[in-house]
């Protein structure tokens, strides 16, 4: 299992291209030989992020986050290093190797397996009875009122269930599963009153809610007739091993590519709204499932585009649930837009109405994140106090805070000052309050990484040391000879575990890579490791061999200078305490070294 391991990690690392893994999350411009852009991994203002294709590398000279592809993905996606290979093989389409694992483990492997043949087994079930039978003409019925076409039908395995008690119950029975299996897929239900099992969905048209693989995970039910209390318009899959509201996003496996071309989402309310859009033919669409906007969720987005335009219904609920999202896609790095739907309507409303064309225009005319939220505040504000006018700013500043360039910052200010009725110096004063505690915060919270190499070194000797261990890296034959001539006490701390691990592969006769770096450094060495090979200029190749020269002779003369200090300083004690012979031997050893001293200034 081990090797069929290695060759499915070497597999995937020959098919990845960083630049095609990073560009997804983060736009980068090429300067010179390498890619830059902005760190997805801490706020700043120029680019300090640096890919490099031919190394397989990226490292932020600001944060200090450094790797390859895989550990990229790791970070971005909060994922381990592993899940991230498993999720670029997704991406590829490299099947995962059948492994050993704990029992436990194997049981829940094999419980999600099911759960997932049982799920896609009801799938079917709906769908026939929706397309192929008498009893799903209620639902064929209801799906054309709403504009619904044949092919979005197909698209989404759009189904009916009947309203019957147990006629899904008995389906899957007879296909083999157990009533609990089918209970634990959130399908049926106990019976209250007796014993036995009942079918949850009944009477409504049913919706597949999958992973953004395609992985049946739940269902969403729109009730068609009898709706009260007992019995609400949208019923969902209850929480299930698959199913899993807060980490799910309906139409996310349908829409990801138009999403990626598009680069940005139309985020919905519900899986209706995002249909009618997807059937209007506007495919950059996904819906949340009846609960609110999460972390997970923008991460899920942010896989395939930066942009994320908020499409919730236009009514209180729809704007107060959009002012709750805001703050966590904007948290998350991304570019956030809201649309507002005219009329007091929901976009499925607008869509089947007006058509795909006023939609996109809605879509061009999309406010930004800090004229939504100003608006937002205002509309609600009481003005005609001094009290209201300060809320009014102070929940304003946290959208405002973020603005990067002065002009449009200076605009904002002017604009809230004029608006909130206050002095422009009022607003600008409290906004530079509301910052300071912010960055304040953050550095309380921030705990960076150490990547700083050779920390007692000198600047130009922590770029000499840098010099020979990017050499090394691409000339391994090397690093006998470098560790003949320095000690391995040059090097700072995080270097010479990159040092003792090169040197262990060259021991094992086994390739030293980025990929094998990410999977046997510690966090800071591959870091450490990354910075490197990105920090040098791409010489030709005599310039690059000479520098590596002067950058030895630069650490040898500092070793032996404070190998000379040292013996002075022992010298001097000898000669204090009267050792004559002591004090004459070091006294010899010092003038050798000083000796060497002068040899190696006289070379350069």
């Amino acid at each position: 299992m081990g090797s069929e391991l290695d060759e499915f990690v070497e597999r995937v690392n020959e098919r990845t291209d960083i630049h095609s893994v990073v560009s997804r999350y983060v736009p980068l411009t090429q300067k010179g030989g390498r890619l830059w852009g902005r760190c997805p991994f801490h706020n700043e203002k120029t680019a300090s992020f640096c890919v490099s294709p031919d190394k397989g590398f990226f490292y932020c000279f600001g944060c200090g986050a450094g790797g390859n592809a895989f550990k990229f993905l790791s970070l971005i996606e909060n994922i381990s290093y592993f899940e991230a290979i498993k999720l670029q093989a997704e991406r590829l389409g490299i099947a995962l190797p059948e492994r050993r694992s704990s029992p436990e483990a194997e049981r829940r492997r094999r419980e999600e397996k099911t759960l997932l043949r049982i799920n896609e087994s009801a799938q079917d079930f709906y769908h026939e009875c929706l397309t192929k039978t008498a009893r799903g003409e209620v639902g064929r019925k209801y799906l054309e009122a709403r504009g619904i076409s044949m092919n979005t039908i197909e698209t989404f395995k759009l189904g009916y269930a009947p309203d019957e008690w147990e006629v899904l119950l008995t389906k899957l029975t007879r296909q083999g599963f157990s009533p609990q299996q089918a209970e634990a897929a959130g399908l049926v239900a106990k019976r209250k009153s007796s014993s036995g099992y009942y079918d949850r969905f009944r009477g409504r048209v049913m919706i597949p809610i999958a992973d953004v693989y395609g992985h049946v995970a739940g269902f969403g039910g729109r009730i068609l007739t009898g709706e009260d209390d007992a019995n609400p318009k949208y019923l969902n899959t209850p929480e299930t091993a698959l199913f899993n509201k807060g980490k799910l996003l309906f139409g996310l496996d349908k829409s990801s590519r138009a999403i990626n071309k598009a680069g940005a989402a139309v985020v919905v309310e519900g899986y209706m709204d995002a249909i009618s859009l997807f059937s209007a033919g506007i495919t950059n669409v996904v819906a949340t499932l009846g609960t609110a906007f999460t972390p997970d969720h923008a991460k899920l987005i942010l896989r395939y585009a930066r942009k994320i335009i908020f499409c919730y219904d236009s009514d209180e609920a729809g704007q107060r649930a959009t002012i709750r999202a805001l703050p966590i896609v904007q948290a998350a790095g991304a570019e956030v837009y809201v649309v507002k739907v005219p009329d007091g309507k929901d976009p499925d409303e607008f869509v089947r109405k007006h058509g795909k064309a006023a939609f996109e225009e809605l879509i061009q005319n999309a406010e930004t994140l800090i004229d939504y939220r100003l608006n937002y505040v205002l509309a609600r504000a009481d003005l005609s106090t001094i009290g209201g006018k300060v809320q009014a700013l102070q929940d304003i500043l946290p959208a405002v805070a973020k603005i990067e360039e002065t002009t449009v910052l200076s605009e904002y200010v002017k604009m809230i000052a004029a608006k909130l009725i206050l002095d422009y110096q009022v607003v600008t004063d409290e906004l530079q309050k509301f910052i300071a505690k912010e960055n304040q915060s953050v550095r309380r919270s921030e705990s960076k990484p150490q990547t700083v190499p050779g920390e007692s070194l000198p600047p130009p000797l922590q770029v000499a040391s840098e010099n020979v261990l990017r050499m090394v890296w691409h000339e391994d034959d090397l690093l006998d000879y470098v560790l003949m001539v320095l000690p391995r006490e040059t090097f700072s701390t995080t270097q010479q575990e990159i040092i003792d691990w090169l040197k262990q592969c060259m021991i094992q006769e086994k390739r030293a890579d980025e990929l094998s770096a990410a999977e046997e450094l510690s966090e800071a060495a591959n870091a450490e490791l990354s910075r490197i090979l990105l920090g040098g200029s791409d010489e030709p190749r005599d310039t690059e061999i000479k520098l590596f020269h002067d950058s030895i002779r630069a650490l040898e003369k500092m070793n032996f200078k404070r190998k000379y200090k040292t013996l002075l300083i022992q010298a001097d004690k000898y000669n204090s305490s009267s050792d004559s012979e002591a004090y004459v031997k070091t006294l010899k050893d010092s003038l050798e070294v000083k000796g060497k001293i002068n040899k190696l200034q006289s070379n350069n």
